[in-house]
């Protein structure tokens, strides 16, 4: 059924759809519509689950922890100083295996204070043992929940799912999109059962001291873990598209043009629909221009990235993050990829853009493409304001 959602209603409607039973989140801008259109339909009665306000996010994390390790389907949101304030309880999810969905809504952190759009706030936690998953549209958050949870839940995984969405840009865009029937989403998404819960009955532990005997090896469980998630989400995505007629391929990575292309920009989330018509423009004049969107950041796949981009002489690596003092978050993995192998690009330019919600235009994207003509550079930052780089720091 079609309907027009604005991004944060639509992420409601499909948690609604995935039946949690236990639900809790702090409000933190662009977050907020998503807990409070949920806490409406608890309190109405469309929902049956438990909404817990708490007093900050930290809590909220450890409450659906607490949720999940009870045998419960749990749901929690947050965004930007909200995911690092969770970020002790973020590591113990995962490393407690519990398979918990999160919709991150993506926003730059402080200091300064900014509210608008960039995605370090999730990658900042992208060792933390979570799949990571970064949406273009309306349509891809919609359906990456449902899959998250299938992702989450499955037996042979057990480790939590965060569905990162651009802030404003999509949580407050408003976009048609198919809203599945409850009967599809629960045969795509059966009933939570767990393996291992906290039972008064039949007791158990969880999160216990580790010392060096043991605690090595938890975390290569987790490594090891995340590399049969980049099997199993092609195997997801098939059932999802014979379930609902949508069609991600491997849900790994999207290569748009990328076949016959001298140039490929390489992004993640929303700003690939930009590159999308930049690309159209460009092919029309006869560029031979593309764009690789990655989906999946965590686990990385770094054998698909490999396969599609190494017969492309020059890729661009657009960046809404930065890591201080290094490569950028994409850049890195995606350098990464060629790192010992016979094949390779002439040129791997990276680049930052969109910091602090800064709009990455179309003539962002074609900078980009003309840039790649140039020598190779890294942490090249796009957009800047020279009058304002004189304030800060002089000539």
């Amino acid at each position: 059924m079609k309907e027009l959602l604005e991004g944060s209603r639509a992420v409601a409607e499909i948690v609604k759809l995935c039946k949690p039973g236990v639900i809790s989140a702090y409000p933190i801008t662009p977050q907020t519509h998503i807990v409070e259109e949920l806490a409406t339909m608890v309190n109405n009665g469309e929902l049956s689950a438990q909404f817990v306000n708490v007093e900050s996010e930290h809590s909220a994390a450890s409450l659906v922890l607490g949720g999940v390790a009870t045998g419960v389907r749990s749901y929690t949101a947050t965004s930007s100083q909200g995911l690092l304030y969770m970020g002790e309880v973020i590591f113990n999810i995962a490393g407690m295996r519990l398979p918990l969905v999160l919709t991150c809504a993506n926003r730059a952190v402080s200091a300064p204070i900014n509210i608008w759009n960039d995605q370090q706030d999730s990658l900042s936690l992208r060792d933390a043992g979570w799949v990571q998953l970064y949406a273009e549209n309306l349509q891809e958050v919609a359906d990456f929940h449902l899959m998250a949870y299938r992702i989450a839940e499955d037996k042979s995984i057990m480790l939590p799912v965060m569905v990162c969405m651009d802030g404003f840009i999509l949580t407050h865009g408003m976009e048609p999109l198919d809203v599945p029937e409850q009967g599809q989403v629960d045969k795509f998404l059966p009933a939570y059962k767990a393996l291992y819960k906290l039972d008064p009955a039949e007791p158990v532990s969880m999160g216990l001291l580790a010392d060096p005997d043991y605690y090595l090896e938890t975390r290569f469980a987790l490594q090891e873990t995340l590399k049969d998630v980049l099997k199993l989400l092609p195997k997801v995505s098939a059932e999802f598209k014979s379930v609902f007629n949508r069609d991600y391929k491997d849900c790994l990575i999207e290569e748009y043009m990328v076949k016959d292309a001298e140039k490929v920009i390489v992004a993640m989330g929303s700003v690939c629909g930009t590159v999308k018509e930049v690309v159209d423009e460009l092919r029309k004049k006869g560029k031979k221009v593309g764009l690789l969107k990655v989906i999946s950041y965590r686990p990385f796949p770094y054998q698909r990235i490999y396969d599609s981009l190494k017969d492309v002489a020059k890729v661009g690596i657009l960046d809404k993050a930065v890591s201080l003092g290094a490569y950028p978050p994409l850049a890195a993995e995606i350098k990464g990829a060629f790192c010992g192998k016979k094949k390779s690009p002439k040129v791997i330019s990276s680049f930052v853009a969109g910091l602090g919600g800064r709009d990455i235009t179309p003539e962002t994207v074609k900078e980009v493409f003309l840039k790649l003509n140039q020598k190779e550079v890294n942490n090249e930052f796009i957009d800047l304001k020279p009058e304002l780089l004189k304030e800060s720091y002089g000539e």
